[in-house]
């Protein structure tokens, strides 16, 4: 398999283009043949024409690439090695979405030959793989596991918005059903990351190292919000603590903040869901989820609390919220812990206006029920600067001040204005 990819006498194939797996499809065809298939006629039109729906790469990354885009399932047929890198979110009930990776995989199913292989990058709990996908590429396939065609999963490690850690520098855990088919899929990454591969023992052990990468950085990040809450009952700063504690050689520097998100705020579920049927019940992490998802909540009381303090009439006061996606310098509105803080302000019959550099107002309109404004209004009795965009990071307290009403609060939630601001009232995590 590996010589005929390399040689180019198969193809390789890329099943869902989303921010994991374009950046996987374009960099594996500038080595051998590549099949990008999306379920959307839309992002693969824009794909041809060198564009990248999620706004993470530039025309340039799709130079050089031997890249076929489709919507076709039918054109999957003409690949040997498929992987597939579809989103894996919850419900609302915070249980495993699973239908993406099913569906994709009825629809791999379809395409696979005697001879091929199937690799999945999707965050899954430990078993899902075997338990619940090989199944289906067996029925619709009408082939035998381990006998005519192989399985391998390779957890994604790529970072929206981050262009430091990219798929080439970061080791990539690979795993297969067997050892020959490890070695295989071992080789094939091998091709695009230059940091190397691990192998796996097996594909459960896969699944299980990616899903504790993100739960371990949950955990973390719940401890400092506990302490944050803590710490500002005693009226001392966060940041500054973690400062003095961060001068020892083996303290773990997390900081406070909204979970949100398509990896933290979503994998421990699928590991407590996991737990939970095999019989234990997970405390700690389960724990550490309702402190995170309930964030988003205590940063508006508290905000409402401020304001009450200046004597503000809450019912008729007007709050501005500065950031809307997940993260920092990302488009990604999925699974936005700011949409939480907009909703309990609105709890109160505040008046709320939101505004983002990066963010679609139509997608967050349909999402979650609000829009944006393309700048800033004024005489704000509150300001919460609630994701620390790269545009935000040279505001002053003049700028700040002149969107503002008196006796304003201005909530920096990530502390980016810490020891800046002297004569609005200031507060953060």
């Amino acid at each position: 398999m590996y010589e005929q990819l390399i040689s180019k006498e198969r193809k390789l194939a890329v099943i869902g283009l989303g921010y994991v797996g374009l950046p996987i499809a374009l960099a594996f065809a500038r080595k051998v043949k590549v099949i990008g298939f999306d379920i959307s006629a839309k992002r693969v039109a824009m794909m041809r024409e060198g564009v990248d729906p999620s706004g993470e790469l530039s025309p340039k990354d799709f130079e050089g690439c031997d890249i076929t885009f489709t919507h076709n399932p039918e054109d999957l047929k003409g690949a040997s090695f498929h992987i597939v890198a579809v989103p894996t979110p919850i419900d609302a009930h915070t249980m495993p979405d699973l239908r993406p990776i099913l569906s994709a995989s009825h629809t791999v199913g379809k395409a696979l030959k005697k001879g091929d292989y199937v690799v999945y990058e999707s965050t899954v709990y430990p078993g899902c793989t075997e338990e619940d996908c090989i199944p289906i590429l067996e029925k619709e396939s009408g082939l035998t596991f381990n006998q005519d065609f192989k399985v391998g999963y390779s957890p994604e490690r790529i970072n929206p918005g981050d262009k430091e850690h990219t798929l080439a520098k970061i080791t990539k855990v690979v795993s297969g059903c067997c050892p020959a088919s490890l070695d295989t899929v071992a080789k094939v990454y091998e091709l695009v990351v230059d940091a190397g591969v691990h192998r796996a023992s097996s594909i459960k052990v896969a699944e299980a190292a990616k899903i504790i990468e993100n739960t371990q950085r949950d955990l973390n990040i719940a401890l400092m919000n506990e302490l944050s809450m803590i710490f500002d009952r005693m009226k001392i700063n966060t940041y500054e603590v973690l400062e003095a504690a961060g001068t020892k050689w083996n303290f773990l520097k997390f900081s406070p903040g909204l979970v949100g998100g398509h990896c933290i705020g979503v994998d421990p579920y699928y590991l407590t869901y996991k737990s939970k049927e095999l019989g234990h019940n997970p405390r700690v992490i389960l724990s550490g989820r309702q402190i995170n998802d309930a964030m988003g909540a205590y940063v508006a009381r508290r905000t409402v609390q401020l304001m009450a303090k200046q004597g503000k009439d809450i019912v008729k006061a007007r709050v501005l919220v500065m950031g809307a996606t997940f993260k920092e310098n990302v488009e990604d509105i999925r699974n936005s812990k700011v949409a939480d803080v907009v909703t309990e302000l609105k709890n109160y019959s505040l008046h709320v206006d939101v505004v983002d550099p990066y963010a679609d107002g139509t997608e967050l309109q349909h999402e979650y029920g609000f829009g944006l404004l393309p700048e800033p209004g004024r005489n704000y009795d509150a300001i919460i600067v609630a994701v620390n965009h790269r545009p935000y990071l040279s505001l002053d307290e003049s700028y700040f001040r002149s969107i503002a009403a008196p006796k304003a609060v201005l909530v920096d939630i990530k502390g980016t204005y810490r020891g800046k601001i002297r004569e609005m009232v200031y507060w953060s995590l």
